[in-house]
């Protein structure tokens, strides 16, 4: 019996791995549960899986925990601090699904426990790659990438043969805004922006994946994972989501992983890894797909991507600070506080503000994540849009 903890169980990676445990009792143990505010699903999680520990984040949100699981047996707590403790507990496998930089330091503690981490939190390495990557080193832990594209480089290359490798490709839907003017984007709403075409996720990384900033993260978290240059790596725009990656090795050949567009394919290959276990994920039917499509991705109307791979050539904590201004800015635009097309200028701003200085420690890392959002917040504030 597997032994596992969910960091972050009530979002939308995290409930999709409840429901792939659930579905498989008997071969799991769950050490803990981490949630953010939703007390009624962490609630529901922990009784239905038995968990020794469900943690919520917000500490206001405690005594309603406790009222919730009330004779469960499930122990409680609350705060950041019991958020880093559940994530440090030993376990087989942790799934890291925390979003942003609050992910930093959970993600760094189950790292330290030395199993396998499964990680769907991008900013753990965009942020932190040399502080995540030397403690996966030193405690000897395994790196499993959720992102489907991510997944699918790993499927890819699972001959562990880096030296045959050309490139890698990750592949973009395009988002909603795939077909539309610069002009059409200025003027979209939020809601236009979360109603992504394939997938269905969670309001930040909707928003990213309209930007493309979505894609611009992966790239930098793939030169991480897989030891690449940023030449190393392509994104080609697919909008049918169902090619998640391709590895072209020295030979000619070109290795590529296809699946319905399910997150529950690549949560359960790092669950089951290095065997694989079934899901209810729709099969792929390539004859009643019939075709599919590729294109080069447009940097003018998606500067994000752009600006990721500067941020990533630049390094240092060059990538910190775009992603935490990045994630400043998203919250501005969906709190309807600056234009769609701002996001990535409130990220260039910051990042040319900023530049790439050493980040080769949490502190500092943490650090520069918290100069880079003062600077776009107040970057954000000169952009504001006057009331309707």
């Amino acid at each position: 019996m597997k032994t596992v903890t969910v960091l972050g169980s009530t979002g939308s990676v995290g409930t999709q791995t409840v429901e792939l445990l659930a579905a498989d009792p008997q071969a799991f143990r769950v050490r803990a549960l981490v949630g953010g505010r939703n007390v009624a699903v962490l609630a529901a999680q922990a009784r239905a899986l038995n968990a020794e520990w469900a943690v919520i984040s917000d500490e206001a949100c405690h005594a309603e925990l406790a009222a919730a699981l009330a004779g469960s047996g499930v122990r409680i707590a609350a705060g950041r601090a019991a958020v880093i403790q559940a994530a440090a507990e030993p376990a087989d496998w942790t799934m890291c699904a925390i979003t942003g930089a609050a992910g930093l330091e959970p993600t760094l503690a189950a790292i330290r426990g030395g199993g396998s981490v499964a990680l769907a939190n991008k900013e753990a390495l965009v942020s932190a790659g040399e502080v995540m990557l030397e403690a996966v080193r030193r405690h000897g832990a395994t790196l499993l990438p959720v992102d489907s594209e991510h997944n699918a480089i790993f499927q890819a290359m699972a001959d562990g043969n880096r030296a045959s490798i050309e490139k890698i490709v990750l592949t973009a839907s395009g988002g909603p805004f795939r077909l539309s003017t610069r002009e059409e984007m200025a003027r979209a709403e939020p809601a236009t922006a979360l109603r992504h075409p394939v997938w269905s996720m969670g309001a930040k990384i909707s928003i990213d994946s309209a930007t493309m900033m979505n894609k611009g993260l992966e790239l930098i978290e793939a030169a991480r994972l897989f030891d690449l240059s940023e030449q190393e790596i392509g994104v080609l725009v697919h909008p049918q989501s169902v090619v998640h990656g391709l590895v072209y090795y020295r030979d000619g050949s070109v290795l590529a992983q296809l699946g319905s567009p399910d997150m529950r394919v690549p949560i359960s290959h790092t669950l089951a890894w290095p065997s694989r276990m079934a899901t209810p994920a729709a099969r792929l039917d390539l004859a009643r797909l019939g075709r599919l499509d590729f294109a080069e991705p447009d940097l003018d109307r998606f500067p994000a991507l752009r600006l990721a791979r500067e941020a990533l050539v630049a390094g240092g904590g060059a990538p910190t600070i775009l992603s935490a201004a990045n994630e400043v800015a998203v919250e501005a635009f969906l709190g309807g506080q600056i234009g769609f097309l701002d996001i990535a200028d409130v990220g260039a701003h910051v990042l040319a503000t900023l530049g790439a200085p050493p980040a080769e420690s949490l502190d500092t890392v943490l650090w520069l994540d918290s100069e880079a959002r003062r600077h776009a917040v107040a970057d954000c504030a000169r952009r504001i849009r006057p009331a309707a």
